[in-house]
């Protein structure tokens, strides 16, 4: 399965705001010398093996969050604050106003617009979002933390608080990624 560059774009974009264009060209560096994959350009239509999504994030964290793998999640939240915002390129789906549409419609075609394998099924009911992430072969917790916080973050975006629960994991040993998203009025 590969990931759409639009997610390495975006971090590059969040991390030089962050830490600084040198800091990041430094890290990027370094991080070709380790990875020869990353010694190419990546655009936002360069297509990037899972694998080497997991390998930048996890160099991140080392690099820049002592290690942290908590940050997957916020890596998560700020690529949707990125793509869905009024400047960013996935700013479209967040026009609608109902929240059915919304989650039923959108939000699987926010991931399809990311992944070119696996697929992501939402169903609204009694104000719980039950996402569904199937097809995938990525067993990694921290991949799973990311899918959580992006989609918890575009909820939010679309103007909802969320208590999230982990019903079903790769990494446990399940066929799929489940997970419910409570949601209140922000």
């Amino acid at each position: 399965m590969n990931i759409k560059g639009i997610f390495f774009v975006v971090t590059k974009d969040s991390m030089t705001k962050i830490f600084g264009e040198e800091r990041w060209k430094e890290f990027m560096t370094n991080l070709a010398q380790k990875e020869k994959y990353f010694s190419s350009v990546i655009m936002s239509i360069t297509p990037i093996p899972a694998e080497k999504l997991i390998v930048i994030f996890d160099e991140m964290c080392m690099e820049f969050f002592d290690n942290d793998k908590s940050a997957y999640e916020m890596f998560g939240k700020v690529g949707a604050k990125y793509a869905l915002s009024p400047e960013g390129p996935y700013k479209a789906f967040m026009l609608t106003k109902d929240l059915k549409q919304f989650v039923e419609i959108s939000l699987p075609k926010i991931y399809s617009m990311y992944f070119d394998g696996g697929a992501a099924i939402a169903r609204l009911e009694n104000n719980v979002a039950h996402i569904k992430f199937t097809g995938i072969d990525i067993k990694n917790v921290n991949f799973e933390h990311m899918l959580r916080g992006y989609f918890q973050k575009a909820i939010k975006m679309f103007g909802k608080k969320s208590n999230v629960k982990l019903v079903r994991s790769l990494v446990a040993g399940d066929k799929d990624i489940y997970f419910q998203y409570e949601l209140r009025d922000v």
